[in-house]
């Protein structure tokens, strides 16, 4: 690995470890259809509680973060590229379930990775 890489890899993992405040507009979860060539995002609601906690709006208890879940997601978006995805989820979707500019621009980041992952025909696993 060159100095610049190894440089750059550093980097977005001590990113990835910060803290960043959970959109009240829900959360996404990212994953390839590579079958079907299609970079999948289900949208899920939630609230924040007065601990900083996602919590689920019909149980009103936290979401775990590890294992899996049995929800319902209020909107399924699929796309062949990144740009396909965000153009569905920031312009056409009304409202646009994202609420916070932080949230969207990981989400930006994300369907990049995930494009990429697609196209090589690579596993693919969300940050």
């Amino acid at each position: 690995m060159n100095q610049a890489l190894a440089d750059a890899t550093a980097i977005d993992q001590k990113l990835s470890k910060r803290h960043i405040d959970l959109d009240p507009g829900g959360y996404v979860i990212i994953y390839l259809d590579h079958e079907q060539g299609l970079i999948c995002a289900k949208h899920f609601t939630n609230f924040i509680d007065d601990r900083g906690l996602a919590c689920d709006p019909e149980t009103g208890k936290p979401i775990p973060i590890r294992g899996k879940i049995e929800r319902q997601p209020t909107q399924i978006f699929t796309g062949r590229t990144a740009k396909e995805l965000c153009v569905q989820l920031f312009e056409q979707a009304k409202p646009c379930p994202i609420t916070l500019l932080d949230h969207a621009s990981y989400l930006g980041r994300e369907f990049q990775r995930a494009e990429a992952a697609l196209l090589s025909g690579q596993e693919y696993v969300q940050d």
